[in-house]
């Protein structure tokens, strides 16, 4: 049975890390929009999150928000909320949702002053579910955790984990990788900054600063020789954050697959059965991958596309997914170039310069170590779609519920919600502050549920 959004379904549909589906959920999705005769299907994708149930939660949110919005009573709406899996850190509280337990790690710091960073080890509950998460890569998730522990880390311990932390990415690989940087290295299962060539101290320093800077104080954290300022200690702080984003762009990689090899058959599917079926899509942060990955994994040749809109917000993928060519490679492509003429209406790039999870720790994770690029689009290969928007795409503001957008089918355009999507504590700021009447606003107007 579905859940309800006022008066109109809510259908979850689950998929596995290999994109395969939960039968259950997509039977009684389809048999659901034959029943109800719905028209116009919004389909919503979270990105990292605790649960199946903290998923349903933002559903509940944010489709709240969109069905106070003003739409034709011709149009018979239905949502759908896919669950993938895509467990978030255990110290980090979700934007607009209360944390199941008072943070303790580098994510419980306040925006406007600094705070101990806590202890650089793992604690149970995020370890065990790393494991769930990343079943293949268990043994090295132990290893890291003791080394992690270290009371007086030397430099055998940082490169240890360093050397950890490549074999965890290459045993846990799915796929899908954006090719992101000039050589596209990151297809080889583990992104650039665990190239054998970097020098692992750097890489954890180079974490350990951005921490700092983001308000996180190390010189009074928790655990070993960290409390008292100790360089290798500040260095396995940074090690822990090198180890959360290496663990994000595995997800980010998922979400690929769950896109390609899930969302997109199942949208090819209801397709098939509902030929008039409008699908309009969503994703946050890592399911922004989620449903543009779905356009590859369309059946060829839908035309008029099925799927009438794509809304992106803060999306956590790379910038340069849609180019063509790469502007750092001619030679080379976005893994989504010519993707976006599978939509039969706008792609919808939401951003914001206060989502500090995409603007500071994505290309730290994503680009070679003492590559000091700056963040504009031009000059820097690794950064994110949510942090900055879409390479070389027309840009408007963030506009008000009632407004037009200039949309035009097929076409990308960059939403700069700077002045709306600003809440969220250090390091990772406002990337989770999505549940605004002015973005779903956004998911309106481009599907046209406005119009008769």
């Amino acid at each position: 049975m579905p859940e309800f959004v006022g008066d109109k379904p809510l259908w979850i549909v689950s998929f596995d890390k290999d994109g395969d589906i939960d039968q259950v959920g997509a039977n009684e999705l389809v048999a659901g929009v034959r029943q109800r005769e719905v028209t116009d299907l919004m389909v919503f994708s979270h990105g990292w999150n605790n649960d199946r149930s903290k998923a349903v939660d933002l559903y509940q949110r944010w489709f709240g928000k969109l069905d106070t919005l003003p739409t034709v009573a011709t149009r018979r709406i239905g949502y759908v909320g896919v669950v993938w899996p895509s467990e978030r850190w255990s110290d980090e509280p979700i934007g607009d949702f209360a944390p199941a337990a008072a943070p303790t790690g580098a994510a419980a710091a306040d925006r406007r002053e600094a705070v101990p960073a806590g202890s650089p080890a793992l604690d149970a509950d995020t370890l065990q579910m790393l494991k769930a998460t990343f079943p293949d890569g268990a043994q090295q998730l132990d290893r890291m955790a003791e080394l992690l522990e270290s009371e007086e880390p030397d430099r055998g311990t940082i490169d240890e984990l360093f050397g950890q932390m490549r074999e965890f990415s290459i045993a846990t690989f799915p796929g899908n990788a954006d090719s992101e940087g000039p050589d596209g290295n990151a297809d080889a299962g583990f992104p650039p900054m665990l190239s054998a060539e970097n020098d692992a101290s750097k890489v954890f320093r180079d974490f350990a600063m951005e921490l700092m800077r983001s308000g996180v104080d190390l010189d009074s954290a928790e655990g070993g020789a960290a409390g008292i300022g100790d360089v290798l200690g500040k260095v396995l702080h940074g090690a822990k954050e090198a180890l959360r984003a290496l663990t994000y762009w595995q997800m980010k990689n998922r979400a690929g697959v769950v896109g390609e090899k899930g969302l997109g058959p199942l949208l090819g599917q209801l397709n098939r059965e509902f030929p008039s079926l409008r699908m309009n899509l969503i994703g946050h942060s890592f399911g922004a991958r989620v449903v543009s990955y779905a356009l590859t994994g369309l059946p060829d040749g839908l035309v008029p596309s099925p799927v009438k809109s794509v809304t992106l917000l803060q999306g956590a993928f790379s910038s340069f997914a849609f180019a063509d060519p790469l502007p750092f490679d001619r030679n080379r492509r976005g893994g989504l170039a010519g993707r976006s003429s599978r939509v039969d209406g706008p792609v919808s790039v939401c951003f914001s310069s206060h989502d500090g999870a995409l603007g500071n720790f994505y290309p730290l994770a994503s680009k070679v170590a003492g590559d000091n690029a700056a963040g504009a689009h031009g000059d820097n290969p690794w950064t994110a779609m949510g942090a900055v928007g879409a390479f070389d795409v027309a840009q408007v503001e963030l506009r008000g519920v009632g407004d037009d957008y200039p949309f035009a089918a097929g076409e990308l355009i960059n939403i700069d919600a700077s002045d709306t999507v600003v809440n969220g504590k250090p390091p990772f700021g406002a990337h989770s502050d999505i549940v605004h009447e002015s973005l779903a606003w956004v998911a309106v107007k481009a599907a046209e549920l406005d119009t008769p």
